[in-house]
């Protein structure tokens, strides 16, 4: 193999990770989801937390897109309003889950939307601003 051939593989080895690790909370909610089951938590409150938790995802991705083709003066805003829109979609899954399910399932939707908020914030930590630029 080639310097350059090998070159090519790092970096596509590279840029496969780093897409594994913008996704890494998607990744952990549906591998624990078994775990989590076995454990004792309910199965209708993770699969609606996990199901909105990815539809969050889906929808920041396509806002994210949306609003970048935007002016800068509403850019704000729409952020704003797509912030807070996904956070409402979270509460909203907590409290289907609980009225179809009942107490157990809410608490097990609220838990694991509260652990994969947890993760996805401390990536955004990890991360730095967007762009890459330092304080």
């Amino acid at each position: 193999m080639s310097d350059l051939e090998a070159a090519n593989e790092g970096t596509s080895i590279g840029a496969h990770a780093a897409s594994v690790l913008a996704y890494l909370d998607v990744v952990l909610v549906v591998l624990a989801a078994p775990v989590a089951i076995a454990l004792g938590a309910s199965p209708l409150g993770y699969l609606i937390a996990a199901g909105a938790w990815v539809l969050q995802r889906v929808l920041q991705q396509l806002d994210r897109r949306w609003i970048a083709g935007r002016g800068g003066d509403a850019r704000f805003g729409l952020n704003l309003v797509d912030g807070f829109g996904r956070i409402w979609l979270l509460a909203g899954a907590i409290v289907l889950a609980a009225v179809i399910g009942g107490r157990g399932d809410g608490l097990t939707a609220a838990l694991v939307i509260f652990c994969v908020y947890s993760i996805a914030f401390a990536m955004r930590v990890v991360e730095g601003r967007p762009g890459g630029s330092r304080p």
